[in-house]
């Protein structure tokens, strides 16, 4: 009685954040119905084909979606090719030669352009994606809030500021989130993000050989096996590009696992080891835990957070643009 106490309790307060985070937000559910009714459908046939070609995509779209709201908010600025004075942020340090999945918003846009001509922006394209990327590989679903437009210009120098980096201490993690208006309990939830996908040997290198760092990172190695399974893989030079994945037990499918691996010293990166390793801060260790244990609890919590950083500084009305080509901003002749 006691454990169906608890999940009510978290049930009704997950319900009240969610909506309390839709009444602060300029942005609306079927923003679509009438001008593109068959958005989402054209959305995720595509986005289903991309996954099944690459199951890898699904996490590359996610992550996609993240780097583009951490920076100057959900816009689709990450899309944007280098034009005029503009230095594209594909050109920063968390995107080189790492983030993908720009053809697959390509071939949606194209499509939606073809039914939808100069209709949908490309930063509701990149958020439904990566919310039916979730979906595919067996996580939540949530009704996506829409009407975002799309930015103007692009901020490399943004992208390298405020991107949080694979070695980022705790306090760092804490920033980078606070300055997008997350807090602590959305900094856990999407870090839960880190259940798809893989990392290269270059982001993870720093780990593996200065993880003797407990008075600089906060974390002590705990997995001695783990460890030397990733120098096997990513040598202290060279194999920059070799993958590993983020999440060692179920790295293909959307679950709580993230973690359980944590917990267990089997985070990938630095950043991820912190949540539970760096002192003072229990109530991160707190959300990890109750994570680890209850997934549909963490389910419900990163439904919430997603929502909330699909909102941050998002345009509306008539600022911005509806791009044609996502790559571009409309002005700017080819």
């Amino acid at each position: 009685m006691k454990s169906v106490q608890i999940s009510f309790f978290v049930l009704v307060l997950t319900i009240f954040r969610v909506r309390n985070s839709r009444c602060d937000s300029p942005l609306v559910l079927d923003y679509y119905k009438e001008t593109c009714p068959h958005l989402e459908e054209m959305v995720q046939r595509i986005v289903e084909i991309a996954v099944l070609e690459d199951p890898r995509m699904a996490a590359s779209l996610l992550r996609l979606h993240f780097h583009d709201c951490f920076v100057m908010g959900c816009d689709a600025s990450v899309l944007l090719d280098d034009f005029g004075n503009v230095i594209s942020e594909k050109e920063a340090g968390p995107n080189l030669n790492s983030l993908r999945g720009f053809e697959v918003i390509d071939e949606i846009k194209y499509v939606v352009e073809e039914s939808c001509p100069a209709t949908v922006s490309c930063a509701d394209i990149i958020t439904i994606a990566a919310r039916d990327s979730v979906v595919l590989r067996g996580g939540p679903g949530w009704e996506v809030l829409l009407g975002r437009r799309d930015s103007l210009t692009a901020s490399f120098n943004g992208a390298n500021q405020f991107i949080p980096a694979p070695n980022s201490t705790l306090d760092s993690l804490i920033v980078n989130f606070q300055q997008q208006g997350l807090d602590t309990a959305d900094l856990v939830a999407l870090s839960g993000s880190h259940t798809l996908g893989k990392a290269r040997c270059l982001s993870f290198r720093q780990r593996i050989y200065d993880y003797n760092s407990e008075e600089k990172y906060g974390y002590r190695e705990r997995d001695e096996e783990y460890l030397s399974a990733l120098r096997s893989l990513c040598p202290r030079s060279g194999r920059d590009n070799t993958l590993a994945p983020l999440d060692l037990k179920t790295p293909a499918r959307f679950d709580n696992h993230y973690f359980i691996n944590i917990i267990e010293g089997r985070g990938l990166l630095i950043s991820d080891n912190v949540l539970v390793d760096q002192g003072l801060q229990w109530e991160i260790r707190k959300h990890v835990f109750a994570y680890a244990s209850n997934q549909e609890y963490f389910f419900d919590s990163f439904v919430n957070s997603m929502i909330k950083m699909g909102n941050v500084n998002v345009l509306t009305g008539n600022k911005g643009e509806i791009r044609k080509n996502c790559r571009f901003v409309n002005s700017y002749t080819i």
